[in-house]
């Protein structure tokens, strides 16, 4: 599975770890940075790696996760999630189908981020289960409110 993995500078550090730990693990990881002061570029460019699925799943890392998600799910096909443990990452691949998950480095520890990212690389999507018709409306949602360019 390729990632793709961006941070804005608060979570620096947590990134660089992260991405050794998911490496090791097996996955492959595209970097997008972690430089820019303005979350929203960096959330841009793995929200639209993973809506062109040039990545099958994306993780951002701020303060807080919050301003990632929100920016993310600006990009339709990008569905991202802010969890903190493992039920909700369960929640966030078995109900809802999310492909990025966004997480803040000033309010999780570094081993708690290594479990939650890699528990939640290893869950799939049942396509057709009972969560599809919820998934469905959520896709229906998306397309009458996205706009041409």
């Amino acid at each position: 599975m390729k990632v793709a993995i961006g941070c804005d500078p608060n979570a620096l550090e947590l990134k660089n770890i992260l991405k050794e730990n998911i490496v090791a693990q097996g996955y492959e990881v595209v970097d997008y940075g972690g430089g820019d002061p303005i979350y929203a570029n960096t959330a841009l460019l793995v929200a639209r790696a993973v809506s062109s699925k040039e990545c099958e799943r994306g993780i951002l890392l701020c303060g807080t996760g919050l301003g990632m998600c929100l920016a993310a799910n600006k990009v339709p096909g990008a569905y991202a999630v802010v969890c903190s443990d493992n039920y909700s990452v369960e929640r966030s691949i078995l109900s809802n189908n999310a492909n990025i998950l966004a997480l803040g480095a000033q309010v999780l520890g570094i081993e708690v981020v290594k479990q939650i990212v890699l528990h939640w690389l290893e869950l799939r999507y049942e396509h057709g289960g009972r969560s599809e018709v919820k998934i469905q409306r959520i896709y229906s949602i998306e397309s009458e409110y996205m706009k041409s360019e």
